[in-house]
């Protein structure tokens, strides 16, 4: 059974840092593309920041410059560095998983995690 457990959430304020872990059990972790998805209360989910299969990122515009995405494959975890963080910022963050091998994540079936909040407050 595959299972996605996110951690690291947390409450933080204007300008700090926080470092959410994703830590996947019973799937092979190499050469599946990955990412970290967001949502805010009355909002889309939307796709924060990803890793190709191949190793490549791409973020988007509204984090570029301060969240860095990494994995960890003999960990079978995935991080997002999250600096200078901003109210808008505030949401429950999900980590997901494509299901097959050498996939587009934004186009995979994907699995899911069950999200961890991150709250930006002064």
């Amino acid at each position: 059974q595959v299972q996605l457990v996110e951690s690291g959430g947390g409450l933080v304020q204007p300008g700090g840092s926080l470092r959410l872990s994703c830590e996947a059990s019973g799937i092979a972790f190499k050469n599946r593309a990955m990412g970290w998805y967001r949502q805010a209360p009355g909002k889309q989910r939307e796709l924060v920041a990803r890793l190709t299969s191949i190793g490549g990122t791409n973020y988007a515009d509204s984090v570029k410059g301060r969240f860095t995405i990494s994995r960890d494959n003999a960990e079978k975890t995935m991080y997002l560095q999250m600096n200078s963080l901003k109210l808008e910022d505030t949401a429950v963050y999900y980590c997901s998983l494509a299901k097959g091998l050498f996939t587009s994540l934004i186009s995979s079936d994907k699995y899911w995690g069950q999200g961890t909040q991150v709250t930006v407050s002064s």
